[in-house]
């Protein structure tokens, strides 16, 4: 059976976005007003604007992290993975932030689909650092600052009501 074929693989795959027991994250940052992108409700910590750009550098900096095989750590925890400002600089830099995070999701979907053996070792990682292991953080990482944005939207009275 060909990896593509193979029942974990595919139901890994459908979890970097799937929207069967909470948002996803499309339905999360589509319609944002740009001027609110920026702001924090009483008692968050960020606004939709840093959620986003952190869970793209994040899935950004992991799936390079799987993938490369020279891969270095560079960038520094927190400070390299949270945007400092609130604000988005632009709409273009929210659009390209949601577009880098779309690009390396489906990316990160074909990896789980063609990686070779999921089990193992990510080239530099450490011993339990497997590329399975890498992949649940991909999906739980998102699932987690998903909720942060839906909650957010619901805090500032901009998530769709049902």
């Amino acid at each position: 059976m060909s990896s593509r074929n193979d029942p974990l693989r595919q139901q890994l795959s459908n979890a970097i976005d799937w929207k069967e027991a909470h948002a996803s994250f499309d339905q999360a940052v589509d319609g944002i007003p740009a001027d609110k992108r920026g702001k924090r409700a009483p008692g968050f910590e960020h606004s939709a604007w840093q959620l986003l750009e952190h869970l793209r550098l994040a899935q950004d900096d992991l799936l390079d992290f799987c993938r490369n095989p020279k891969y270095v750590h560079e960038m520094t925890w927190p400070d390299d993975y949270w945007p400092k400002s609130p604000e988005p600089p632009d709409d273009k830099a929210w659009e390209d932030s949601v577009a880098g995070y779309r690009r390396t999701r489906e990316q990160a979907k074909r990896f789980v689909l063609e990686v070779e053996d999921l089990m193992a070792r990510v080239p530099t990682g450490n011993g339990s650092q497997t590329q399975l292991r890498s992949i649940l953080l991909i999906i739980d990482h998102a699932a987690y600052h998903v909720g942060q944005i839906v909650a957010l939207r619901r805090a500032l009275g901009i998530w769709p009501s049902a």
